[in-house]
């Protein structure tokens, strides 16, 4: 069974997804506190696409593939990142992953991700703020 991760480790993967990026470390604590490693076997569909999303992934090891449609959009891999917007909408999903090795993840949930937002509303701000800098700028 591999080691599983200190919080300050947590911490430093969830700086790196741009939903966090603007959070401080105290801020990105409380998001690590949420956050659940758990290990997936070969096969297991993380999302699928047409579905509401109520779970985020950040990848420890092994792979997943993401489809759209049928077509192979991409790998994720040790350090990669997907279903953050599950995390601030009930959008459903727009592709499928599927774990094509065993894998590893860090996962947050929506309902406890909205909780915290609740009780820490500096946190739902900075993400508003982050959510709001990926939508596409509107062309008037």
């Amino acid at each position: 069974m591999p080691l599983r991760l200190r919080k300050d480790a947590k911490v430093e993967l969830l700086s790196k997804v741009p939903l966090f990026a603007g959070l401080s470390r105290a801020q990105l604590g409380s998001v690590a506190s949420i956050a659940d490693e758990i290990d997936l076997r070969e096969g297991k569909v993380l999302t699928r696409e047409g579905e509401r999303g109520r779970e985020f992934f950040v990848m420890l090891d092994g792979q997943v593939e993401i489809r759209r449609k049928g077509r192979k959009l991409a790998t994720r891999k040790a350090g990669d990142f997907f279903g953050e917007i599950a995390l601030v909408s009930n959008l459903p999903r727009v592709a499928t992953a599927t774990a094509t090795t065993p894998v590893r993840v860090l996962v947050i949930r929506d309902n406890e991700f909205r909780r915290l937002l609740e009780r820490t509303p500096s946190i739902a701000l900075t993400v508003l703020a982050a959510v709001a800098e990926r939508l596409p700028t509107a062309q008037f």
